[in-house]
């Protein structure tokens, strides 16, 4: 079984691979996803809508991700694993910062993730110098949802496109091995990712970055409420669920379940 190496990543770049990332909050899942052959598993602060209930991520603790990285690393036997780093735990005090990476990676990832461009360059430097491997993530970036006004395609103008450009080679220059392009125009996302020499992963930015990512509760149909026009559901999973402990409860209220098959024989 060959591990996914940042190496790997690149020379699926230079080989005009596409690579194949996917959002992962638990052990069992990791599982699953790690066996179907995704490259990366990100461990996203996105835990705090998808598994907490939250409207946004910025709820989400470091010891929230600390476990979650945990338990998503048991898992994982085959992929590259990234942990996000959430909402202020890298921004304010750059010791406080690398203590929160080192504890990402003690808890099972391979790499962190952080939000934002060049202003978050000189952090990422020093985790990089430091031998924490960091992926950026510039455009819409969910931890800054408020100052965003809301989950909004970013670099719809000219100045607007050059500062995510601007942004995103400050970051390459600073030493991430990668970086997420949240819902920028097409057209934006390819310069970019012509542009830059490490590899660029897209969720909602078009079909010419690197890469690709997910929430995998949403590639499964799992909230069926969210619709935005970049996502494609793989399965009806809330609809199925529904469906098998419907079934279930009929089955013990109707004395089916257990049946003599179920019985433990002594």
């Amino acid at each position: 079984m060959k591990i996914v190496r940042l190496i790997d990543l690149q020379k699926k770049k230079e080989a005009r691979e596409p690579i194949v990332m996917l959002t992962c909050y638990d052990a069992t899942f990791a599982r699953l996803i790690d066996m179907a052959g995704v490259d990366i598993l990100l461990v996203g602060d996105s835990l705090g809508m998808v598994i907490q209930g939250a409207s946004n991520t910025l709820s989400v603790s470091m010891d929230d991700m600390v476990y979650h990285t945990r338990a998503v690393a048991r898992g994982c036997q085959r992929a590259h694993l990234v942990a996000d780093m959430p909402f202020m735990t890298y921004q304010t005090d750059l010791k406080v910062a690398l203590e929160n990476a080192a504890n990402l990676l003690r808890a099972g990832a391979h790499s962190v993730k952080v939000e934002g461009g060049r202003s978050v360059a000189s952090t990422v430097r020093a985790m990089t110098e430091a031998g924490i491997p960091v992926m950026g993530h510039v455009g819409l970036t969910p931890q800054s949802v408020h100052a965003l006004s809301g989950h909004r395609i970013q670099g719809r103008t000219e100045e607007a496109s050059a500062r995510i450009l601007e942004d995103s080679l400050a970051l390459q220059e600073a030493g991430v091995y990668a970086i997420v392009l949240e819902c920028v125009p097409e057209t934006l996302a390819q310069e970019i990712s012509t542009r830059l020499v490490i590899p660029t992963i897209g969720i909602g930015a078009g079909r010419f970055t690197d890469g690709q990512v997910l929430v995998s509760y949403d590639l499964l149909g799992l909230n069926p409420e969210f619709k935005p026009r970049f996502l494609k559901t793989y399965l009806n999973g809330a609809s199925l669920v529904m469906a098998a402990v419907e079934k279930y409860v009929t089955e013990v209220r109707h004395g089916e379940f257990p049946a003599q098959e179920h019985v433990s024989v002594i």
